[in-house]
């Protein structure tokens, strides 16, 4: 099949690598309104440069990747829609929940499949999670924690646009928990600080957070996110059942260093960055795509499955902004 690749920085060249690499995929298209990130990507790893979306989209394309910048997810997305295109595109579907419920309401009843990008759904780990915890192995569930954090802080510029760490980071945490337990979250309440870089004080926004989260079977959940820390790329889960508990992440590139007497665990070299962590999930996150273009599988991540993840963030915000306990239903809009 022949892909079509809509922005070529540094995750859109991540995914044409990708994408070169898998049987399924015989050419690319390429484009960006940088015209030599186009050029460099199709320069490593192949692929037809064109000059603007539409001429993409009449390249012969079987599916387009959506992995430009988040203001132009919308129009990006409806646009393929409209040219009956299966599309995936980078989490968020948009900067702001309305936009996003406008495209959900575009995209709804058009037969044309919208796969949106979270990645942590096809790591081997989080999988046997899931599978364990929907199989019972756990018994009824009590506690669930979710970690996500981040080596060092994003430039000023990234964290102006992305709309706060919950919305950005932390809105993997809040899908994996969806996915991983199959209960919704029904309440919020979400605290914050920050310490080590300016610019994401100026911005408004935290660098370090943390969030109980409750679900609607009683379930807690705990998700921490942090924007420092030094040892590398830390994600993890713990699962917490009355029959027994288990883990993601536990792994010997583990950032973190034990200080017990005699402990090697972990021995590995930390993981320092997210597609490093999560490379194999990415591949066989795009290899799902591939399947969607085919035709054999439906989407595994849904316009409306991200928008849920998405009213989680928002009720975490306004908790952090007002300081007090947000039901999802307060923030919901659809």
């Amino acid at each position: 099949m022949r892909i079509g690749i809509l922005g070529l920085g540094r995750i859109g060249a991540f995914h044409a690598e990708t994408l070169s690499g898998l049987d399924a995929v015989d050419s690319l298209v390429l484009t960006d309104p940088v015209t030599d990130a186009a050029k460099s990507a199709a320069g490593r790893f192949g692929g037809e440069v064109v000059d603007s979306p539409e001429a993409l989209f009449a390249a012969g394309v079987d599916g387009v990747v959506v992995a430009a910048a988040t203001d132009a997810h919308p129009a990006l997305i409806l646009a393929a829609v409209a040219a009956g295109l299966p599309v995936f595109c980078e989490k968020p579907v948009a900067g702001t929940m309305a936009e996003g419920v406008r495209v959900l309401r575009a995209v709804e009843g058009s037969g044309v499949p919208v796969q949106i990008g979270f990645n942590r759904r096809f790591d081997a780990g989080f999988a046997a999670a899931r599978a364990a915890v929907r199989a019972g192995e756990l018994g009824d569930l009590h506690t669930v924690r979710s970690t996500t954090l981040d080596p060092a802080p994003p430039p000023a510029a990234y964290i102006a646009a992305s709309g706060g760490i919950f919305r950005d980071c932390s809105v993997h945490d809040f899908d994996i928990i969806r996915w991983v337990t199959g209960r919704e979250v029904t309440e919020v309440y979400a605290v914050g600080g920050n310490r080590g870089a300016d610019h994401i004080a100026r911005a408004g926004d935290a660098d370090t957070t943390g969030a109980i989260l409750t679900l609607d079977d009683g379930t807690l959940a705990v998700v921490s996110n942090s924007r420092h820390n030094a040892r590398g790329y830390d994600v993890r889960m713990e699962i917490h059942g009355f029959a027994d508990s288990i883990a993601v992440g536990l792994e010997d590139r583990l950032p973190l260093r034990s200080v017990e007497p005699g402990a090697t665990f972990p021995a590995g070299t930390p993981h320092d960055f997210f597609m490093d962590r999560f490379a194999a999930a990415y591949r066989a996150e795009l290899t799902a795509f591939t399947e969607v273009v085919a035709g054999t599988r439906p989407s595994p991540c849904t316009v409306a499955e991200a928008l849920e993840a998405g009213w989680i963030a928002e009720a975490c915000t306004l908790s952090l902004r007002e300081h007090r306990p947000v039901t999802v239903g307060e923030v919901r809009r659809v």
